[in-house]
């Protein structure tokens, strides 16, 4: 057996043997940037990139074929990657950042026209006011109406739940936004400590009816179940759920919601911080009609559908390899009457102003059927 010593001796210089070639084809791949732009042929060829892939994996064992496949696409991103900066050749969507960036206000707005689903009270309401200190608030029945009013430009601002970290993504948010015109200009993160809630008087051994948001409940599942014989019934928002107790007449029904909730309809506190996780958090997104990047925004929000074909999405998340982007999120939906098509939907960690960032935003719709940006910005925490 030979001594791992020598195993690696060798590797290192297959490797460094891999790293020359690899400077020796990004130098070529300049002549191949020069050619095109006289030529003024596209530097994408998906034809050429399939043959070349499929050459890759033919000429290997066939145990090592998927392998010879990921290498040669990712020499094939770098390779288009060099190209689009030596050529500058630019996407839409690329040049509507730039200009975004070129015309950014100094700071956030401290005083806006806010949008909002809820009640005074409501969790959105608190995201609220966590981003901006002096809101003129809007209070909406549905998230779809706060969409509305962004697109007409009866507020300024909108302020939406996206996803909580025990209860997962709120799904009907996600599929709105394929139907919406809007931008996400600022994320918030809060922290949901949730408080059962009752009219004055009324004990927890009382309660049989409890009152809340669907993600409220889910998130304090276990405490509910520790109530004997109680039932749940939905509402639209927690904040919602407090102002029907507070009006009812029953001496058997309590609401979870913000412990602010008790001081604005007037109930007592029963229990405080009854989520099943304590490290319960709930992120906000603050749309907008149009783009505007504040400075500081070091995170970028996007949506793209991808062929229906293998390796469609693999083909995607190869450029944020490439270009050491970092993914936060990958949220899936079903797109509407189009049978087993998805809407990927992603967040990423990276400043508006990188230069790795408008690589990406230079390649992405290359391997997209569609491909949407949806802006950058700073998360409050």
């Amino acid at each position: 057996m030979r001594d791992i010593s020598e195993i690696r001796k060798d590797i290192d210089r297959i490797d460094n043997e891999i790293t020359k070639l690899l400077l020796e084809r990004m130098q070529v791949s300049a002549d191949v940037a020069a050619y095109k732009r006289a030529t003024h042929k596209p530097i994408y060829d998906g034809a050429r990139e399939r043959q070349n892939i499929a050459a890759a994996s033919e000429r290997v064992p066939p145990e090592l074929a998927s392998y010879a496949s990921m290498i040669q696409s990712v020499l094939m991103e770098a390779s288009r990657a060099a190209q689009h900066s030596i050529l500058e050749q630019h996407s839409a969507e690329s040049e509507i950042i730039r200009a975004a960036l070129d015309t950014a206000p100094a700071y956030f707005p401290l005083k806006a026209d806010v949008a909002c689903q809820g009640v005074e009270g409501a969790y959105q309401q608190i995201a609220v006011d966590r981003m901006f200190r002096r809101p003129t608030l809007t209070y909406h029945d549905a998230f779809e109406d706060v969409f509305d009013a962004v697109e007409s430009g009866a507020a300024e601002f909108g302020v939406l739940p996206i996803e909580n970290s025990s209860a997962g993504s709120v799904n009907h948010v996600y599929d709105l936004m394929m139907r919406h015109d809007f931008h996400i200009v600022r994320s918030c993160r809060l922290k949901i400590d949730h408080t059962l809630l009752v009219r004055p008087g009324v004990k927890k051994e009382d309660v049989r009816i409890v009152y809340s948001h669907q993600q409220a409940i889910s998130q304090c599942a276990d405490y509910i179940a520790s109530i004997p014989n109680c039932r749940v019934h939905v509402c639209e928002n927690t904040a919602k759920a407090a102002e029907m107790v507070a009006k009812s007449e029953r001496g058997d029904v309590a609401a979870i919601a913000a412990r602010s909730c008790a001081r604005l309809y007037g109930l007592e506190i029963v229990d405080q911080g009854i989520q099943d996780n304590q490290n319960n958090y709930t992120r906000f997104a603050c749309i907008a009609k149009d783009l505007v990047i504040y400075p500081g925004a070091d995170r970028s929000s996007f949506m793209v559908v991808t062929n229906h074909e293998p390796g469609a999405l693999y083909k995607v998340l190869a450029r944020f390899y490439a270009l050491g982007i970092n993914i936060l999120k990958l949220e899936s939906r079903p797109i509407p009457h189009r049978d087993f098509e998805f809407m990927f939907y992603f967040d990423i960690e990276c400043p508006a102003a990188a230069p790795e960032f408008f690589r990406l935003m230079d390649s992405l719709s290359e391997v997209c059927e569609e491909f949407r940006y949806l802006g950058s910005y700073t998360e409050v925490i």
